[in-house]
This record gives structure tokens, sequence and C-alpha cells, in this order.
């Protein structure tokens, strides 16, 4: 995914952040991103900067947490820069905004199969 489309829906950080969950492919804790974040850095990054990226994210809907022990594990809730953006939308304009894209979408039917993907995905 090419590093624009990420930073057109996210900040620059949360992006890096997406990025290497989404690299993982598996529940990471904020140290596993830090470390993949971190490699190759100066100055590194700091742990509390990271573990307040994530919460945001997870706020946002974007990352699903899950306490394990005294800590979370994270996953990504959505696929990519596209489901962003379709999450972003339907968290921030509702109804609207998804009969309208529904609506664009009818004279594509790639389009509208690709939106129905991105809207089926958990928030």
């Amino acid at each position: 995914m090419p590093d624009s489309d990420v930073a057109k829906v996210l900040g620059p950080l949360e992006s890096e952040v997406m990025k290497a969950v989404w690299a993982d492919r598996a529940p990471v804790t904020v140290r596993d991103v830090l470390d993949a974040l971190n490699r190759g850095r100066k100055p590194e990054l700091a742990y509390t900067t990271v573990m307040t990226v994530m919460a945001r994210l997870a706020e946002k809907g974007v990352l699903r947490r899950t306490r394990q022990g005294r800590g979370y594990v994270y996953e990504a809730e959505v696929s990519d820069a596209a489901a962003i953006a379709v999450h972003n939308l339907v968290r921030d304009f509702g109804d609207t905004v998804v009969a309208q894209l529904v609506e664009e979408a009818r004279a594509n039917p790639r389009l509208l199969r690709r939106l129905e993907r991105l809207l089926a995905e958990k928030p």
C-alpha cells in the first residue's frame, strides 16, 4: 500500500503505526510496534508516544485492543487506508454519505463491490 494512501486518512505517526500493525498480521503489543518503528530511526520514539498513538487509534475504531496481563494487545480493525477512509466517513457523516457513495458506485460495479467489502469490515 502506498505511503500516501495511508497518510491521506491518518497522521504521519498514525500511518507508521498502522503499517507496522498490518505488517505483523498478528496481535501486537506497544513494544512490538515501538521496536519496528525504531529500527534505524534517530532519534528513537518513546514508548509512551507509541502507546498514546495506539490508544487513540483504538478510540477511533481503527485498532482493537484487548487486555492481556497488565497491558493490551492490538489488532487492526480495518484492512487498509480505503477502509479507514470509509470508516471515518461513516463515523463522521453517517448514513447520508453512505447513500451518496452507493449511488455513485452503482455506475461502476467494481467500485460498488469494493465499497460493500469496506463497509462489511468491523468498524
